[in-house]
C-alpha cells in the first residue's frame, strides 16, 4: 500500500477516528481493499498516459532525426524565425504541428491532428531580380509598378574579315591569268548608351535608348599583278545613332511553375547618319562612317522566362522589319531608288544563376538570320545575299546596393558574318 493511500486512511477527523475504530472488522477491509483498487486503477492510468507520450516523443525524435540527414532542409528553429513564435513547424515530409499543437508537445501532451506539410513555394519573379540581372536585356525582367531605372553603358565591338579573290581566267589547274586580289578589314566600334525605363504597371514597362557611336574601319587591299599594288582606305564616323523607344507587357505571372511570357514592341528611328546621307567620291567611296541605318524600323518579339531551381531558363523570339523607302539619289551616272533593307529573324536561349545574394551569371546563344536586301538602280533590282549571325553569350552581374550594380555582357561570333566580339558594360541605377 502506497504512502498516500495510508495518508487517505488515517488522516482523518476525531470523528472519523472513533468511527473507524468502531466499525465491523469486515466493512473496514471491504473499504480498504475498494480504496486499494481506486489508487491500482489512477496507477495504471498514469502509467498508460506516461508511455503514450514517450511513443510520442520518440516518434518526433525520429522525424527530426531524419529531416537533419537531407541538406537543405527547414528546421523548427527556422520555421519559428521566419514565422514568430507559434509557427507551423515545418519539417519537410512529416506533419506540421500549428500553435495550440506545438505547445501541447512541449508540454508532454498530445499535439491533435496534423496536417501534411508542404513544399515551400517556389520563389516570386520579384525575388529573382538577382538571377536575371545577369540576361540579355532583351529578355529582362520588368521594372516594378512606380520604378525608374536609368542605364549607363558602354561598349566595344571588334570585327574583320579576310578575304582573297581572283579575277581571271583558269586555264589548266595552276596556271591562271588575271589579277589576284586579298583584302583584308578591321572594323572597331565604340559606343556609349543612355537607357531609362519606367514600370507603370508591374506587367507593363516603357522604356527608350539614345545611342553615340564612334566608328573606325581599316581596310587594306592588294592586288597581285606584274607586281603587288597596294591601297589602304581610312574611314571614320561619329555621332548620335538611331533613338529607340519599346514597350513590354508580362502576360502571366508564372503559376503553379509555369513559364512566365512577356511580349514586346520596339520602334527604331532614324536619326542616325544613313549611308545614303554621306557624300562619297568619284568612285563611290564614302567620306565617312554611318551611325545609323537610315531607316526606320519596328520590332515585335516575346520573351520566356522559366524557373527551374537553381537557375531560370530564358528564351526570346523576334522579328525586326525596316520600313523600305525611295531614296532617289544618284551616285555617278547610277541613280539610286527604292531600297529595301533586309528583315531580320532573330531568336535566343540561355540560362541565368545566381551564386550567392550580390552575384550571378549567364550563358546563352542567340542567332540572327538577315534576309537580303533589295535595291533598286538605274530601275533594275538587286539583292544582296543573306547573312547569318550566330554568337555565344555570357553575363556577369554584381550588386553594389539594392539601388546599384554592374553588369558586364560578352558576345563571341561563330559564325562568318557575326563581329568577332562584342563587350558591353552597363551601370544600371535604380531610383
Amino acid at each position: 500500500m502506497s504512502v498516500s493511500s495510508l495518508a487517505i486512511v488515517f488522516v482523518c477527523a476525531p470523528e472519523g477516528i472513533a468511527w473507524a475504530q468502531d466499525e465491523d472488522p469486515a466493512a473496514r477491509l471491504a473499504r480498504l481493499e475498494a480504496l486499494v483498487a481506486e489508487q491500482s486503477r489512477r496507477l495504471n492510468e498514469q502509467e498508460a498516459l506516461l508511455a503514450r507520450q514517450t511513443e510520442l516523443l520518440e516518434a518526433q525524435s525520429r522525424r527530426i532525426d531524419d529531416r537533419w540527414r537531407v541538406a537543405d532542409r527547414f528546421t523548427e528553429t527556422t520555421a519559428l524565425e521566419q514565422g514568430g513564435v507559434g509557427a507551423p513547424v515545418a519539417l519537410p515530409g512529416a506533419t506540421v504541428l500549428g500553435a495550440e499543437g506545438l505547445e501541447a508537445w512541449r508540454a508532454g501532451q498530445d499535439p491533435g491532428p496534423r496536417s501534411p506539410i508542404q513544399a515551400p513555394p517556389p520563389p516570386s519573379l520579384n525575388e529573382r531580380r538577382l538571377q536575371l540581372a545577369a540576361v540579355p536585356e532583351e529578355v529582362a525582367v520588368l521594372s516594378p509598378a512606380g520604378r525608374a531605372s536609368f542605364d549607363i553603358s558602354a561598349e566595344y565591338t571588334r570585327s574583320s574579315a579576310n578575304r582573297l579573290v581572283f579575277r581571271g581566267v583558269e586555264i589548266v589547274p595552276g596556271l591562271q591569268i588575271g589579277v589576284i586580289e586579298a583584302s583584308e578589314a578591321d572594323r572597331d566600334t565604340l559606343g556609349a548608351t543612355i537607357a531609362g525605363r519606367y514600370g507603370i504597371t508591374d506587367r507593363l514597362e516603357v522604356d527608350a535608348r539614345i545611342p553615340y557611336l564612334k566608328r573606325s574601319d581599316t581596310v587594306t587591299t592588294v592586288q597581285q599583278r606584274d607586281e603587288a599594288v597596294s591601297r589602304t582606305i581610312d574611314l571614320k564616323g561619329a555621332g548620335i545613332g538611331d533613338v529607340e523607344a519599346g514597350v513590354r507587357y508580362q502576360l502571366n505571372g508564372g503559376e503553379k511553375g509555369r513559364p512566365i511570357f512577356v511580349v514586346g514592341l520596339r520602334a527604331k528611328s532614324d536619326t542616325g547618319e544613313g549611308p545614303f546621307d554621306i557624300p562619297r567620291d568619284e568612285f563611290g567611296v564614302a567620306s565617312r562612317l554611318a551611325t545609323g541605318s537610315g531607316f526606320w524600323g519596328v520590332e515585335p518579339s516575346i520573351s520566356m522566362l522559366y524557373p527551374s531551381d537553381p537557375a531560370v531558363i530564358f528564351a526570346n523570339l523576334s522579328y525586326f522589319a525596316h520600313l523600305p523607302k525611295d531614296i532617289d539619289k544618284t551616285e555617278g551616272d547610277i541613280l539610286i531608288g527604292r531600297v529595301d533593307p533586309g528583315d531580320s529573324i532573330g531568336m535566343g536561349i540561355g540560362f541565368a544563376f545566381a551564386l550567392n545574394p550580390r552575384f550571378s551569371y549567364s550563358l546563352g546563344y542567340k542567332h540572327n538570320y538577315i534576309r537580303p536586301t533589295s535595291t533598286e538602280l538605274n530601275d533594275v533590282t538587286e539583292k544582296s545575299k543573306s547573312l547569318q549571325v550566330g554568337a555565344l553569350t555570357f553575363g556577369l552581374s554584381y550588386r553594389v546596393t539594392n539601388r546599384f550594380s554592374l553588369n558586364g555582357n560578352f558576345e563571341f561570333g561563330v559564325t562568318e558574318d557575326a563581329p568577332d566580339m562584342r563587350f558591353v558594360l552597363r551601370v544600371p541605377v535604380v531610383f
